[in-house]
């Protein structure tokens, strides 16, 4: 389980091991914080996970023995054959060699049952890598992942905190986000400048509100929160006028930090209709 590494020079693990700055590779040494992640995940025997960047297996040990399926997402080619020789015999184990920010995840699906996601995610890549697997919530029942604090606290986030923008609206229209505990950066080789957290974030079935178009619904989540200071009236300007937000019951003079996962779903799905009438 691999964690972005903030410091300029090499490091590396107990193993030999050299933690990459460009994969970011900091690993979990932990064995209590190790179990506390597994006792949240709670893997069944008859479950199909997915670890995104197990590093040097600190999380993959103990869940390839307990499900009947684990497939590793590792772009580091130096870690294969380490984690081959280690897990290989295991007969859930499977590794792929890929980018987690491009890899289609719904090829690992079999017997339609849903894959359940865990990984250390990379500061570098966690944002990005969030919003490519929303493209795959149809084949995920959940994902457990360790980010950096602030970015947990981005996806937890609720409406007037200052936390609360453009990822948390994302990712809190098709997920419920929970924020399970912090981990200091004391438990990782080498160790981080910052905290991290544990995160679980549940695809909602159904949707609790249904934007009638999904890239005008993007596209003004983006745009509403392009200038955070601004109001909606000067981030969406040319977008909706003072009639639009009437019929939406919605002040144009409120900061976009202000509105719930709703109010974007009503201002989007309005403008969707106003594109339509025009």
């Amino acid at each position: 389980m691999s964690r972005a590494n903030t410091h300029g020079k090499p490091s590396y693990s107990a193993s030999g091991h050299q933690h990459k700055k460009q994969f970011g590779q900091n690993f979990l040494n932990n064995d209590g914080i190790i179990r506390q992640i597994v006792n949240a995940i709670h893997p069944q025997p008859d479950q199909h996970l997915v670890e995104i960047g197990p590093g040097e297996a600190a999380l993959t040990t103990p869940l390839v023995q307990q499900v009947k399926r684990l497939d590793i997402i590792e772009i580091d080619r130096d870690l294969h054959q380490p984690l081959r020789n280690k897990l290989g015999h295991y007969p859930a184990f499977a590794l792929h060699q890929a980018d987690a920010l491009s890899f289609d995840y719904a090829q690992l699906v079999t017997d339609n049952q849903p894959l359940r996601l865990v990984g250390n995610l990379p500061y570098n890549i966690s944002s990005p890598l969030i919003f490519h697997l929303l493209n795959y919530l149809d084949s995920i029942a959940d994902m457990h992942f360790m980010l950096q604090k602030e970015v947990v606290e981005r996806l937890t986030a609720t409406p007037g905190h200052k936390a609360f923008g453009r990822l948390s609206v994302m990712v809190q229209y098709y997920c419920e986000a929970e924020l399970l505990f912090i981990v200091g950066p004391q438990h990782f080789d080498p160790p981080p400048k910052v905290d991290s957290a544990i995160v679980r974030l549940t695809p909602r079935r159904p949707l609790p509100y249904q934007a009638t178009h999904l890239a005008d619904f993007a596209a003004l989540v983006k745009q509403s929160f392009a200038m955070k200071r601004k109001t909606l009236r000067n981030n969406l300007k040319g977008w909706l006028d003072d009639a639009d937000y009437a019929a939406c019951d919605i002040d144009p003079s409120l900061r976009a930090e202000a509105l719930a996962v709703a109010d974007f779903v009503t201002l989007a799905n309005h403008y969707t209709q106003k594109q339509k009438d025009t």
